[in-house]
């Protein structure tokens, strides 16, 4: 992370910043180091270096000029378009780009991080109803943005059946609600986009990633996706399972999907980002409550939604806990994680977001 200005903010005056350092692995590429002062309002003694190539060696240089002189409140898109423009016609780079370069450059300022530079907070609790999980999500994005709670691994223990549908999905179209009521199924409605996910206690692995936006700061929202999913990813891959990331928010084996995830940034740029995994699965009872229509699995090579999931107890033969466990122990082998739970002034507010939001018709049915 930067170092703060050496400036005192009660004097007018540019900002100065001591010598700053930012890395950024391209995804698939090659890793990029920019070190900088900041002096005058900004970027000076700008110094680029890394794993990549490029060609010819005079092409440093020009990079290196074109970020001299920018702002350190430059945006990210600014800061590519700067770097690009140093770029000649037969300038040749491998392993990295202009925006790899800004990327570098935000971190070396502080406005873009890294897991290394966030302690994540784990909360794994007792079974709440499906409507106390949706309010729980957005408690917590919304108190990491306030500053009252820090980044977040919370994993979740379903009370009840239930179909959880996208933000934006029509109720009638996703859900048959006869068949729904029939099997004890209740419906709720997420804060975050996506399709609709049908789960019930003991057959269900869903967790949530609540970030600030600086840990996909620069990212796509396909690449963030991708970038959240990444840990969880090479822990299947762990337990014996050849998983793979499905753009845009599937995770998927050669025997069937595995995982959706989902995603809503605020608008402090606050991201939660929440997964469901099928644990086990009861397809008929799917089947019967999900209204899957042709046109979405048209891309699938499917006609029925129980067809395209494979469940995790069929490919590990593991027990729900042991998955949970594995998964968790996973995480904290890559980033730094403590044991948490949830405050009372946090259930309070939850509980209220229940009664006024999430367990009324006007929010479930909002699209009907």
């Amino acid at each position: 992370m930067a170092k703060k200005p050496n400036s005192d903010r009660r004097r007018p005056g540019p900002i100065e910043w001591a010598p700053v350092r930012g890395e950024y692995k391209v995804p698939g590429g090659k890793l990029v180091a920019v070190e900088f002062e900041v002096r005058g309002g900004a970027m000076v003694d700008v110094r680029l270096s890394g794993d990549f190539f490029l060609e010819p060696p005079g092409a440093l240089g020009r990079i290196e000029r074109s970020v001299a002189g920018a702002s350190p409140d430059a945006s990210l898109a600014a800061v590519s378009e700067q770097v690009a423009a140093g770029v000649a016609d037969d300038d040749v780079l491998v392993g990295f780009d202009a925006r790899a370069v800004a990327i570098a450059v935000r971190r070396a300022l502080g406005k873009s991080s890294t897991w290394a530079d966030h302690a994540f907070e784990l909360i794994h609790d007792g079974p709440r109803s499906p409507a106390m999980h949706m309010a729980l999500d957005q408690v917590y994005a919304e108190s990491l943005g306030a500053g009252r709670r820090g980044p977040t691994l919370r994993v979740w223990q379903w009370s009840a059946s239930a179909v959880v549908i996208g933000s934006y999905q029509s109720l009638r179209n996703e859900v048959d609600l006869a068949a729904a009521q029939r099997h004890g199924v209740s419906v709720v409605r997420r804060i975050s986009g996506g399709g609709a996910m049908f789960v019930e206690p003991g057959n269900t692995i869903t967790y949530s990633l609540v970030v600030p936006g600086s840990l996909v700061d620069g990212l796509s929202f396909e690449e963030s996706y991708e970038f959240l999913d990444r840990w969880v990813v090479e822990a299947l891959c762990d337990l014996g399972i050849a998983a793979v990331y499905q753009p845009i928010n599937d995770i998927a084996s050669p025997a069937g999907k595995i995982a959706g995830a989902a995603q809503r940034r605020l608008a402090d740029g606050t991201v939660l980002h929440h997964v469901t995994m099928a644990y086990d699965i009861d397809p008929a009872k799917m089947s019967d409550v999900l209204r899957i229509g042709r046109e979405k699995l048209s891309d699938k090579g499917t006609t029925s939604a129980a067809k395209r999931v494979d469940p995790l107890r069929s490919q590990t033969g593991m027990t729900r806990e042991a998955v949970i466990d594995a998964l968790v122990t996973s995480f904290a082998s890559k980033h730094r994680l403590d044991w948490s739970a949830p405050r009372p002034e946090e259930l309070a507010a939850a509980e209220d977001l229940v009664r006024t939001k999430f367990a009324t018709t006007a929010w479930t049915a909002r699209i009907a």
